[in-house]
């Protein structure tokens, strides 16, 4: 065993990334997934991929345990908000329980949407519990192609 010399300061860094390490796991969504991330008093915000595919922007969202009929999206000047309630099938005593992970209770999520999109032709599915809404951009907003002649 080699004889390492004491530094106060890598003792300060082994903490401080230790530190990071502990509460990262607890604020970043991707790095522990199954924990519940609060939105409203209340509510569940679940998480949300919004990419773009074939000129669209495309927004989808895992509602698990929702009915179709229980989701209400709203769409106003700059913003895209889903809200949906899940239920527990039936009810149990607490003291039943041996282990509870499950959520019930109420989804909301607020989007802030790009300018260039025409929310008036917006689509939505529901399938398997994705939540699937696309828009389609705006025509002066899809990119067009100009041939320049160089003389």
């Amino acid at each position: 065993m080699a004889i390492v010399r004491w530094s106060p300061i890598r003792e300060l860094e082994d903490m401080r990334r230790n530190l990071d390490k502990l509460f990262g796991e607890f604020i970043e969504p991707a790095a522990r997934p199954h924990l519940i991330q609060k939105g409203e008093t209340g509510s569940m915000m679940p998480s949300i991929d919004v990419f773009e595919r074939n000129g669209e922007i495309v927004i989808k969202t895992d509602l698990p345990g929702v009915e179709k009929e229980k989701i209400d999206l709203t769409i106003t000047k700059d913003t895209l908000t889903v809200r949906a309630e899940t239920h527990r099938e039936e009810e149990i005593k607490r003291e039943n329980y041996m282990v509870q992970e499950r959520s019930s209770g109420t989804y909301i999520r607020t989007v802030q949407l790009p300018q260039d999109l025409d929310a008036a032709k917006a689509k939505a599915s529901f399938k398997n519990g994705v939540l699937e809404i696309v828009f389609p951009k705006k025509e002066e907003a899809k990119a067009s192609e100009i041939r320049v002649d160089i003389s």
